[in-house]
């Protein structure tokens, strides 16, 4: 639907939406700039990768260690056997 066949309702709603889709995105900026400074202030303080801090992070929220070991375990087996390398 072009603007010229929107008639005024369809404007404030389209309008609405993308002041709520501001909003949003807003909220979302706030919380990647929260979890870097996490990430950082954790890791300076205890002298942690933070390739691991993330990692540890993801698997804590997700609660899949079991799965990321499972997963880790077949990328060990399948990146021995191309390389034959142990």
């Amino acid at each position: 639907m072009m603007l010229a066949n929107m008639n005024p309702n369809d404007k404030l709603k389209l309008i609405g939406a993308l002041k709520d889709m501001s909003v949003s995105l807003t909220r979302m900026d706030a919380e990647r700039d929260l979890q870097k400074n996490i990430k950082n202030d954790i890791c300076k303080e205890l002298d942690l990768n933070k390739k691991v801090f993330t990692k540890l992070a993801k698997t804590y929220h997700k609660q899949n260690f079991s799965e990321e070991v499972e997963l880790h375990k077949q990328y060990e087996d399948l990146y021995e056997g191309i390389t034959n390398k142990p």
